[in-house]
């Protein structure tokens, strides 16, 4: 079952909100990671490198889950539960220097290594939960 994100909280994604990724662990204990996030539509996506652990997690298990919170307002948030819908590194390099002028201000990545392979999770909300 997929639902969309509520009007009300898309602003969240043009906002510096960080979110608190939260993903399973290979014996199903929970990992949280806090992330830059953006919409595709009605897909969360996450960019991240490959190897780290939560691009294993999600290959190996596509269900999570993410808190926005406002930076503006700590009290309003949205929870979003769901599945890694899509696995995509075509466009990940461009997308992680959108969000670092999102989040850095600047034009590039500047953490990116050489040897790594960025790629982007995006995510269809199954469920959400808002405040505020």
């Amino acid at each position: 079952m997929s639902q969309s994100i509520p009007e009300k909280y898309r602003d969240l994604f043009t906002k510096r909100a960080f979110g608190s990724l939260a993903t399973l662990m290979p014996d199903g204990s929970p990992q949280v990671t806090p992330v830059w996030v953006d919409l595709d539509g009605d897909l969360v996506v996450v960019n991240t490198a490959k190897g780290r652990q939560k691009d294993k997690n999600m290959r190996r298990d596509p269900r999570v889950a993410i808190a926005i919170i406002d930076p503006d307002n700590p009290y309003r948030y949205i929870e979003i539960r769901g599945r890694v819908a899509e696995i995509v590194e075509q466009g990940a390099d461009a997308h992680i220097d959108k969000m670092a002028k999102k989040y850095l201000g600047v034009d590039k990545y500047p953490y990116r290594q050489a040897s790594e392979t960025r790629v982007m999770f995006k995510i269809k909300p199954e469920h959400t939960n808002t405040m505020g």
